[in-house]
């Protein structure tokens, strides 16, 4: 396995956990469950950690495909910097996810704010999330680009 693989294996994982955080904090909610609560800053703190592997695994996978025909300055580029940005803000909402966490469990009282805060960065993020899958995706996906046309596509009507 080498470096490109490892990340593309890994950086899935800081775009879903967030999402499925989302879902278990809502559902923490509606069930009045602690545990899911709990559950779904563990997985923010776990999404940070992977960011930060995805962002490491990312460098080493761009000096990998650079001599590749494939490879664009560009592409490669707009991912690397949507990427950025968006490891930033996982790392952000990954410490206040502990801090939140470390709140809940030693029943602090600005614990719920604490994590209605981290939720709602989590929220925010998710733009900054799709933008560095799509930039990403693209690097190597042509048919996902912006104005991609089809070729022939007559024959394929």
């Amino acid at each position: 396995m080498n470096d490109a693989h490892i990340h593309l294996l890994i950086n899935h994982f800081p775009i879903i956990l967030p999402m499925i955080a989302i879902i278990a904090r809502i559902s923490a909610f509606f069930f009045k469950s602690e545990a899911l609560k709990q559950f779904a800053l563990i997985l923010l703190i776990l999404s940070g950690i992977f960011s930060f592997m995805a962002m490491q695994s990312g460098e080493k996978a761009e000096e990998m495909i650079e001599q590749t025909a494939f490879f664009s300055e560009t592409y490669v580029h707009e991912h690397e910097e949507a990427a950025e940005v968006y490891a930033i803000f996982s790392y952000v909402i990954a410490a206040f996810a502990a801090i939140a966490l470390w709140a809940e469990i030693t029943k602090k009282k600005f614990a719920l704010i604490l994590t209605e805060i981290t939720l709602g960065l989590c929220i925010v993020s998710m733009y900054f999330a799709q933008k560095t899958g799509s930039t990403g995706g693209e690097i190597r996906h042509e048919e996902i680009r912006p104005g991609f046309v089809v070729p022939n596509a007559e024959d394929h009507e």
